[in-house]
């Protein structure tokens, strides 16, 4: 388990970092992508499925750079640097891209700090 520096009371945590995504059989470690721009996290549709996460509790209308789009939304407990946090994910494809979870806002509320040299 990695340490964490705390500053006022805020972890300090970096661009990237392994969370751990909660599921019926225990958990998977997996690396995700801070994104302060983003205001709701986000996982891939296709390891929400092989984790069996769900079920779709509403949906959401988002703002992409690739336009807007409604995504179903999901809750998901997972662990960022030590602490556990149940959260709403929205469903979305990013198979093509180098992170499979994104965290926004949503948890990064919850007492983080980014260091861009981390």
């Amino acid at each position: 388990m990695r340490s964490y520096k705390v500053l006022n009371g805020k972890v300090v945590i970096g661009l990237a970092e392994k969370v751990n995504v909660q599921h019926h059989n225990g958990k998977k470690s997996v690396a995700a992508k801070i994104d302060t721009g983003a205001t709701k996290s986000s996982i891939d549709t296709n390891l929400a499925a092989e984790l069996k996460l769900g079920p779709v509790i509403k949906s959401k209308l988002v703002k992409s750079a690739h336009g807007s789009k409604l995504r179903p939304i999901i809750e998901a407990t997972i662990e960022l640097a030590n602490k556990r946090i149940r959260s709403e994910f929205t469903l979305a494809d990013r198979a093509h891209m180098k992170y499979r979870v994104l965290i926004g806002q949503n948890i990064l509320k919850n007492g983080f700090l980014i260091d861009p040299t981390k």
